[in-house]
């Protein structure tokens, strides 16, 4: 990442990517093109990304496919001050994966006591209801940090992955500096 330089850098981040690890080099890429390239984790287990997935796509549309398992993975491998997840943003102690961690066990073990599997298999309906019932701390057993506290963390990851981009902000209308020309933006 060190040869890109930080105007490199920085055009990239403004696109929504980030650095992903591809066959031993670190490439620039957005976190939904790293799921759809298949870039292992680097923190994370195919089933905690299956469960992050599941739950993001349930809170917003598109998560999954714009990469919120990724995006969430990458940047638990950040150091703490460079992180862009709501955990930081929530002042939560670092290492950030110990939250996301819990909070994924903690989702699948209520899943299974309520509809017999876990999270990412349950039917959309069913998450949907799961999720309505996290985001009010109306589920029975729950262990961790708050249901309701989960639910906003998870939501505003996933709202960042999804329209936390130049094509995000053009989706939903909203004017990405206009009034700098695209050069001297940094």
């Amino acid at each position: 990442m060190a040869n890109i330089g930080r105007r490199g850098f920085v055009k990239g981040a403004t696109l929504g990517a980030l650095a992903f690890t591809v066959g031993g080099a670190e490439i620039i890429m957005a976190p939904g093109e790293a799921r759809a390239r298949g870039v292992p984790f680097r923190l994370l287990d195919a089933h905690q990304g299956e469960t992050l997935e599941a739950l993001g796509e349930t809170l917003v549309p598109q998560a999954r496919e714009s990469g919120i398992a990724h995006f969430i993975d990458q940047q638990l491998s950040v150091p703490a001050t460079e992180c862009l997840l709501q955990a930081r943003i929530f002042n939560f102690r670092p290492p950030f994966a110990e939250f996301y961690r819990t909070a994924i066990t903690t989702v699948d073990g209520a899943s299974a006591k309520m509809f017999g599997k876990d999270f990412a298999q349950a039917s959309a309906a069913d998450q949907r209801e799961f999720v309505g019932l996290m985001r009010q701390n109306k589920i029975e057993g729950w262990t961790g940090k708050p249901g309701a506290l989960v639910y906003a963390v998870l939501r505003a990851d996933a709202v960042d992955v999804v329209y936390g981009t130049m094509e995000g902000y053009e989706e939903l209308g909203i004017p990405y500096m206009p009034h700098i020309p695209p050069e001297k933006r940094w």
